[in-house]
């Protein structure tokens, strides 16, 4: 004679609770496992960062020939120039890289831009590489403010023309094969040229420099 075994239905109950509890707690499980891996590695990241610290890059101002600044005097006031910059970029980091992005330079005078942005092709720096760029910054029919002319009859008798040359952009640091988020970088280079008396259609004024731009990240 055979003997039937029969579960009581609690039992069937209570076996079933437990089955529906695991299948529905590995979801989090896997998620909490995830996160914990994932802070991890950004930790790691956060770590390495600090400890190798990297520096801002730095720019200096090589050469800038101011061509053209022509005024149009009227109701309105309208500017056309011509300008041709030379930079050098350094990385001074001996473990990070640097990648150049959505570089933009352009030219302004007493806070008053006089050149449209020129785009500065993206580009790569190695450890403790430096690179040479150059872009030529240019305004057409650019409308500024009324006090424009008395500004540079002031320098015209001062003899003197204070510019300055920006470049702003984004960088990304490479470490390995990680590679932050974009940051914003912004340039500015002071070049002072000497300015006659003369109207600048018959340049170039040249300014050779070497000094360090101020830039900030």
């Amino acid at each position: 004679m055979s003997q039937a075994f029969s579960r009581s239905p609690k039992h069937c109950a209570e076996q079933q609770g437990i089955k529906n509890f695991t299948i529905n707690n590995l979801p989090k499980k896997l998620f909490f496992a995830f996160s914990a891996f994932f802070t991890s590695v950004l930790t790691l990241i956060f770590l390495i960062y600090i400890i190798l610290h990297p520096a801002k890059p730095q720019f200096s101002l090589c050469q800038a020939d101011l061509y053209k600044l022509d005024l149009t005097l009227g109701p309105a006031h309208f500017l056309n120039s011509s300008i041709q910059l030379t930079l050098q970029s350094k990385n001074p980091n001996t473990k990070v890289g640097i990648y150049y992005d959505e570089l933009q330079a352009y030219a302004s005078y007493k806070g008053q831009q006089i050149t449209v942005d020129s785009p500065i092709p993206p580009f790569y720096q190695g450890h403790g590489e430096s690179n040479t760029l150059s872009a030529s910054l240019a305004g057409s029919e650019l409308p500024v403010g009324p006090s424009f002319g008395y500004e540079v009859g002031k320098d015209q008798t001062a003899g003197k023309l204070v510019l300055n040359l920006k470049v702003n952009g984004r960088i990304r640091w490479k470490v390995g094969m990680w590679v932050s988020a974009r940051y914003r970088l912004n340039v500015d280079c002071i070049t002072v040229m000497a300015f006659g008396a003369q109207v600048l259609t018959t340049g170039p004024f040249s300014s050779n420099q070497g000094s360090r731009c101020s830039t900030s990240v």
